[in-house]
Parts: structure tokens; C-alpha cells; sequence
């Protein structure tokens, strides 16, 4: 067991040779071919439902645990199927930007396209046993084979055509925010809140943000090869000013929660996350550098990307506070059930 490599596909998304690969043992691989870095965005989402049922009195902790371990396996063959689809759609050839700032299986000659699929199928089909229980345990609701369905969906029609037809981060804002959250909660508490709907925003938002700051990141590629992301359409310094608008909005929606009483005062720990966001804004402010800046950290992305990275470390920063404040206000709720009522 490499748990050196654990720890490292964890954080980033690693550089691996060949012979490298030869020696590591399946979960390396594994997590190293669904880009396992990013799964803790998912995992926030699950840990957000799972508070909000909490908080109403309505948490379970097994529906709980096959929520998220649904949720991150389904995000993880999105990953698996997504680098299958640009290979075998001759996406990656050419030094695709993909192939750049990390290891990609197939491209790099790591795996074969049948390892790949098997790679795709077992963790599917896994995230697939997730689905079912939860629906088995709630007597088979309509509404959650519904959810099911849209999550199957997204999973295996996110690259081709949603990405290509500049749907692709509408997707991730509706998947991430109300689908996972919004219907985890349903899931969870077998009710649709669309306060709770609403309270998702702030953390989907700063998702969003990644996708977008990849998208402008890989524009110039992407738009040579006809993928037509909405930083393609719109141009990079639109694009740039949109996420800067996404990592701005959450504070005011959850200022707003805070007045109409959804959220306690406790969520204004969210603020704490202000310092990442104004290390972060010059950057977006100007247009990409054509080479590595100097403070640009090692190791930290992958470059050249380089404005999806600071999008993720400012909604880390942001998702942490936004549980962590979250947690708290739970407990305020159920310890003290008249407070700011």
C-alpha cells in the first residue's frame, strides 16, 4: 500500500510515469485515474445535506453513509468516463491540455482503454448499489428514481454533447447544488426545501467557479478543437468577471438566509474566508500570464492551470467555513431551539 501516494492524489493531481504506475497498488491507481483531489467538492455537498437533515430532525446515519459514498463514486466515474470520452473522441491527442497538468490514463499510455472501462464499470456500478438502497429503504419513491435518473444522466452525458454545447457548467451548478444537496436532502428527510434549495447556492457557487476557471484555463485549446464552453462563447474577460460574481454572491445569499432566519448568525463565519478570496482576486482582475508566475505555488493544480486552482482553494476556504458554521448552527437549533426563531 502506497499511502504516501494516497495522501498526495488526495491534494493534487499527480505526475506519474509509467513505470511509476507499474509499481502502485489499485486504490493509487483508482484514485489517480478519478482525480480524486477534487471528490472532497462532493463530499462538502453530501456533509451539507446530511446537516440540513440534521437540523429538521430528520438524520439517519446509514441513508447518510450510502449517500456519500453514492454521491463520490458517481462524481469519480464521471472523472473515469470523461477522460474515456475526450481519448476515444480524439480529444487528447496533440498535447491536449488534459495530458499537461496530470497524469490521464489512457493518453499516457498507463492503461488501456478495457482497464479503463473496468476502472469505470466496477465504480459505477458500485455508486449504482448506493442509488438502489436508498430507494429500496424508501419504498421505492418515485422522486428518488427521478433523482437517480438525473444523476445517471449527467454522469455519462456531461463531456459529450452538455460540455461542447456550453452546458457544461450549468450542469455542475445543478448538480452539485440542488440535485445533491436539494435531493439529498430529500433523500434524507423525504421533503423538498426550497429554502434548503436556496442554502446550497453559496457552496455550489464557489464549485462552479473550478470548472469555469478550467474552462478559461484550456479556452484558447478548447475553442481550437470546437468544445464550446461558455469561456469560449463569452471570452476570457467575461469569464473572469463571472467568477468573480459567483465567489462574491455567496456572502450576500447567505446574509439574506441569515435575515429571513433559515440561517442562525453563526453562518457569518463564512466571512473568515475573505482573506483567501482577496489573496486570490488580482489574479482575476487581469488576463492569464503565459508563463508560471513566481508565487504561483509548486505542485499546486498542475500549471498550466491556473485560474481553476485559486477557484478551488477559495471554495475550500469558503466550503469549510460554510460547514463548519453550518454545524454550529445545528447545534444552536437543537440545544437551544428558541434561539433566532
Amino acid at each position: 500500500m502506497n499511502f504516501a501516494m494516497w495522501k498526495k492524489a488526495l491534494n493534487v493531481i499527480p505526475e506519474v510515469s509509467k513505470e511509476e504506475w507499474d509499481q502502485l497498488d489499485v486504490i493509487s491507481k483508482w484514485l489517480i485515474s478519478t482525480r480524486a483531489a477534487v471528490l472532497i467538492m462532493t463530499f462538502i455537498s453530501a456533509a451539507l445535506a446530511g446537516l440540513f437533515a440534521w437540523r429538521d430532525g430528520s438524520f439517519v446515519l446509514t441513508p447518510w453513509l450510502a449517500l456519500t459514498f453514492g454521491l463520490i463514486l458517481a462524481h469519480a466515474s464521471n472523472n473515469i468516463f470523461n477522460d474515456f470520452t475526450d481519448y476515444v473522441r480524439g480529444v487528447d491527442k496533440d498535447n491536449y491540455f488534459r495530458t499537461i497538468y496530470g497524469a490521464q490514463p489512457i493518453a499516457s499510455g498507463l492503461m488501456t482503454k478495457r482497464q479503463h472501462l473496468t476502472y469505470f464499470a466496477v465504480t459505477g456500478l458500485l455508486a449504482l448499489v448506493c442509488g438502489l438502497y436508498l430507494i429500496f429503504i424508501n419504498a421505492g419513491d418515485p422522486v428518488i428514481w427521478i433523482l437517480l435518473g438525473l444523476g445517471a444522466f449527467f454522469v455519462l452525458f456531461y463531456t459529450w454533447p452538455l460540455k461542447y454545447i456550453a452546458l457544461g457548467e450549468i450542469a455542475v451548478l445543478i448538480v452539485w447544488g440542488p440535485l445533491m444537496i436539494g435531493g439529498g436532502y430529500y433523500v434524507l428527510t423525504h421533503a423538498w426545501d426550497w429554502n434548503v434549495t436556496l442554502a446550497s447556492l453559496p457552496y455550489v457557487l464557489g464549485v462552479t467557479t473550478v470548472i469555469f476557471g478550467k474552462h478559461i484555463d484550456k479556452r484558447d485549446i478548447d475553442s481550437e478543437k470546437k468544445i464550446y464552453t461558455l469561456p469560449v462563447l463569452i471570452g476570457e474577460k467575461a469569464a473572469r468577471y463571472t467568477i468573480l460574481a459567483m465567489m462574491l454572491l455567496p456572502y450576500f445569499i447567505t446574509v439574506y438566509l441569515i435575515a429571513i432566519k433559515f440561517f442562525t448568525p453563526v453562518m457569518l463565519v463564512v466571512l473568515f474566508a475573505i482573506p483567501t478570496l482577496r489573496q486570490i482576486l488580482p489574479a482575476f482582475l487581469k488576463t492569464k500570464p503565459a508563463e508560471r508566475p513566481a508565487d504561483f505555488p509548486d505542485g499546486q493544480g498542475g500549471w498550466p492551470l491556473y485560474f481553476a486552482p485559486m477557484s478551488f482553494w477559495n471554495n475550500r476556504s469558503f466550503g469549510m467555513y460554510f460547514m463548519l458554521g453550518l454545524l454550529v448552527d445545528v447545534l444552536l437549533r437543537i440545544f437551544i431551539p428558541t434561539f433566532w426563531r
